[in-house]
């Protein structure tokens, strides 16, 4: 019993591994981590305030814009 858990767990391994080889491989994969990068890239800069596609940015630091109930 042993023995077949092991022989079981290395071939899920090497298939497992054969698979993930695939799809690195493939143009889909590149096109994502493509555009995750993009992605990220334009989330770090909207929080850190570098760059906002907005007109007036006045508004959107103000300490005194708060909502009352």
């Amino acid at each position: 019993m042993k023995y077949r858990d092991g022989i079981f767990a290395t071939i899920a391994l090497a298939l497992t591994s054969v698979a993930l080889a695939g799809v690195v491989y493939t143009d889909a994969y590149s096109q994502a981590a493509s555009a995750e990068a993009s992605g990220v890239r334009a989330l770090t800069e909207a929080a850190t305030g570098d760059t906002i596609a907005c007109a007036d940015t006045a508004m959107l630091s103000s300490a005194s814009d708060t909502v009352q109930r």
